[in-house]
């Protein structure tokens, strides 16, 4: 029997890295790829079944051709894992314009490229799994948050958009929302972060959500998101007000 394959992009540190550990330990083929060739090279170099292919996803025709070599290094990819993404707190408090610009040119419009790479493949053979990441960021509008939270709301959107065209060709599009995750990127914020979880811990929830069940959105820790998706059902002033309270974001006189 043909060892399954799973492509995974951001793969190179936090949730990505993870993932793709835990994969390879499940005994599957694994395709990683992020722009930074010596951190790739570092866990191919370690874990047998888990390979390099540098990416800039910004780059779509690359995008392209590295979808190509892995389809031709393991002749088929059964699970599709897009986690690239960018963030930058410090940038985040102020309209910049070419900052925002840059966030979505990499969260969504990365992720779209590789999509759009893998699209014919999914669709001809129909089967496979089509993974985008977003996050709880992109519930709804908070504080501090001008071009990540926009970004990730843009994501969930789309893939609700694509779970109806993917599943005419029995393709399932599934989307994961972590909370808050203890990796390089979430290093940076300069905030308590409640239910702050490992990566490890991120890698189980996300490999059972993948392989053991057929949900189209995977979501942790459920204690942080179940919250946030009831204050999204509130009626905006109601939400604004809470969200102030809580996150200590008053208007100044």
């Amino acid at each position: 029997m043909n060892k399954k394959t799973i492509w995974i992009t951001g793969g190179s540190t936090g949730i990505g890295k993870a993932l793709a550990i835990k994969f390879a330990n499940k005994g599957w083929n694994v395709a990683i790829s992020a722009r930074r060739k010596n951190l790739l090279d570092e866990i191919s170099n370690t874990y047998e079944n888990i390979h390099s292919f540098p990416l800039d996803v910004t780059d779509k025709l690359r995008c392209k051709e590295i979808f190509q070599q892995i389809k031709n290094k393991f002749q088929d990819i059964d699970i599709c894992f897009f986690s690239t993404g960018t963030w930058n707190p410090k940038k985040e408090k102020d309209i910049d314009v070419e900052q925002i610009e840059n966030v979505f040119k990499i969260n969504f419009f990365g992720t779209l490229n590789t999509i759009k790479s893998v699209e014919e493949h999914f669709k001809s053979k129909k089967s496979g799994v089509i993974t985008i990441v977003s996050s709880i960021a992109g519930y709804r509008g908070l504080p501090n948050s001008t071009g990540y939270g926009p970004s990730k709301s843009a994501l969930n959107n789309l893939a609700e958009s694509l779970y109806f065209d993917f599943k005419r060709s029995n393709v399932r599009v599934c989307l994961v929302s972590p909370g808050f995750i203890k990796t390089p990127m979430t290093d940076k914020n300069d905030f308590k972060m409640p239910f702050l979880k490992t990566t490890e811990y991120a890698a189980e929830k996300i490999y059972d959500g993948l392989v053991k069940k057929n949900v189209f959105e995977i979501h942790f820790p459920k204690s942080l998101t179940l919250i946030l998706k009831i204050l999204s059902f509130l009626p905006n002033k109601m939400y604004f007000g809470l969200i102030g309270k809580m996150t200590k974001y008053q208007k100044k006189n």
